[in-house]
């Protein structure tokens, strides 16, 4: 390709991106958009909060000092974690959450249980950084 080619391409590009650009900021947007969110999303917005990961691991992600929580729901039932979320141990403090909260934690515990499995103390850890089942 001549360089009258490779330039008129170039500039061609760049208009197109300035036109686009002009296009996006100018464009008005109302912002009466609204998203609904579902329980478990909220239940993930708590988590979040709380910084749940910084002790507790998910889908092997995470801290060291809870236990992975990936498939807790199906492993232990809503019985056994609500009481956990309600009560707190000796090294998990109580929340103090209330009800609505509890069941949006446990329906993001239970859309996140049906999403993978996760046993990292069963991984095996290759040389290369790569895991296996």
């Amino acid at each position: 390709m001549t360089d009258k080619i490779k330039s008129t391409i170039l500039f061609t590009f760049i208009f197109m991106f300035l036109c686009y650009s002009f296009y996006l900021y100018k464009k008005s947007y109302d912002g009466t958009a609204t998203v609904s969110e579902s329980p478990a999303d909220k239940g993930k917005r708590i988590w979040q909060e709380k910084n749940c990961n910084a002790c507790h691991q998910v889908y092997g992600l995470g801290g060291y000092l809870g236990p992975d929580l990936t498939n807790i729901y199906s492993s232990r039932g809503e019985a056994h974690i609500k009481a956990f979320l309600q009560s707190g141990t000796n090294i998990m403090p109580a929340f103090a959450l209330n009800d609505d909260e509890v069941s949006q934690l446990l329906a993001y515990l239970k859309s996140m249980d049906a999403t993978g499995v996760a046993a990292p103390d069963k991984l095996k850890i290759n040389y290369d950084g790569t895991i296996e089942r």
